[in-house]
């Protein structure tokens, strides 16, 4: 049965990889990604996918589903599509993109005899305002049994882990003077913003280790010669788990208000993009996409131990439905996701191999679980385990 999916999926693999490199090209920014999703969404219907976009107003976002002659199961492959700004595709998204397409077509192939339903979500703006949030909690998982994606990187890394995040943006409301002539009437905001960035870097040592705060200043004032009146800084605040993210947010919030008190400037806080929770990876199925990278030929040792990245919107969506995020090589040197060194190397023939090879692992394990009973019921009791653990 493998042998007909790997099949399926070379027999198309100029195809994949024609998609893969327009995608690549013509990068685009989160819910903008108005040509890779017409060319994805294209490739569904020629595909024999019922295609419905846009999904919960979200003009980029788009299922594909396949059902069968047979009732069973639903597959969810997840693509992500988005580039990064100035970057373009430095995080290797339309290979992503494509390995999902490809493991869909893949197990089309055989899912007829299997029983179940394929379904493709096409998923925008994970670098930024996740749209795997809007449609975890919108409930649009919770008739998956699992799902699956893989992400390009420089070695073959497990599923893993990942960071609970905040986006918080503090705004700091002063009053503007000359600076020379009259400093004693303003109160500057800038200086708020300042004395929150030192508070934070006080804060670090009484965290833990694997607490991750890092903020940029997006507005300082006009010119030396005015006390700014206003001013803003952007902080992403990440840890392992969503509880120690909160409890780690409050503290934040507490710098942030005595600088404002330290002033006499006027805060205001938002979350300027999305909140993403830690990744619960399904070790069962994480095991059975390692084995199935062995029977691709991929030795045992070079497969690691799966290590945080950052945070992910899958995180939301392992709440709902058992999923997994391994690592995919697709690169020959050692390069870091969001780097020009990676985006150039993702573009060349080697990245397009090993998003085929992704793509056929992806598939191989929706198969093991769909026609081995005792596989799947094993996915569903260690993600009711995770959930309770997590629950309580």
């Amino acid at each position: 049965m493998k042998q007909h999916i790997a099949s399926a999926i070379d027999r198309q693999a100029d195809n994949f990889t024609a998609i893969s490199r327009y995608i690549g090209e013509n990068p685009e920014l989160g819910n903008e990604e108005w040509k890779a999703s017409a060319r994805l969404t294209d490739e569904l219907r020629s595909q024999g996918f019922e295609v419905q976009t846009p999904v919960l107003g979200l003009p980029t976002a788009f299922f594909g589903t396949y059902r069968s002659a047979k009732p069973g199961p639903t597959v969810a492959f997840l693509c992500e599509y988005d580039a990064l700004p100035e970057l373009g595709h430095a995080c290797g998204h339309h290979l992503i993109c494509v390995m999902g397409l490809a493991a869909a077509v893949g197990l089309k192939a055989v899912i007829d005899e299997l029983g179940g339903t394929i379904r493709v979500y096409g998923t925008p703006a994970e670098e930024t305002r996740g749209a795997k949030v809007t449609m975890a909690a919108a409930g649009l998982f919770d008739d998956v049994d699992f799902a699956l994606m893989a992400h390009p990187y420089h070695m073959y890394e497990k599923s893993g882990e990942s960071l609970a995040m905040d986006a918080i943006q503090f705004e700091y409301f002063g009053k503007a003077a000359h600076a020379a002539a009259s400093p004693h009437e303003g109160i500057n905001a800038l200086d708020a913003v300042l004395l929150l960035f030192q508070s934070i870097n006080a804060l670090r040592q009484q965290l833990e280790s694997h607490t991750r705060i890092h903020g940029i200043i997006t507005e300082g004032g006009k010119a030396p010669n005015i006390i700014p009146d206003y001013a803003v800084a952007q902080f992403y605040i990440r840890s392992a788990t969503r509880p120690y993210t909160d409890e780690t947010v409050q503290k934040v919030l507490r710098c942030a208000e005595g600088a404002a008190l330290q002033t006499g400037s006027t805060l205001r806080t938002s979350n300027y993009e999305y909140s993403y929770d830690e990744l619960i990876t399904n070790e069962t199925l994480s095991d059975l996409f390692t084995r199935n990278l062995g029977i691709l030929g991929v030795p045992e040792d070079e497969i690691a131990y799966g290590k945080d990245h950052g945070s992910v919107d899958l995180g939301n969506v392992s709440r709902h439905c058992p999923a997994i995020h391994p690592y995919v090589k697709v690169i020959d040197e050692t390069h870091l996701l969001h780097t020009k060194e990676f985006r150039d190397l993702a573009m060349q023939p080697r990245a397009f191999e090993g998003m085929l090879l992704g793509a056929k692992a992806l598939a191989y394990t929706a198969c093991d679980a769909l026609s081995d009973p005792a596989a799947l019921q094993a996915v569903r009791d260690e993600f009711n385990r995770s959930v309770n653990n997590v629950s309580n």
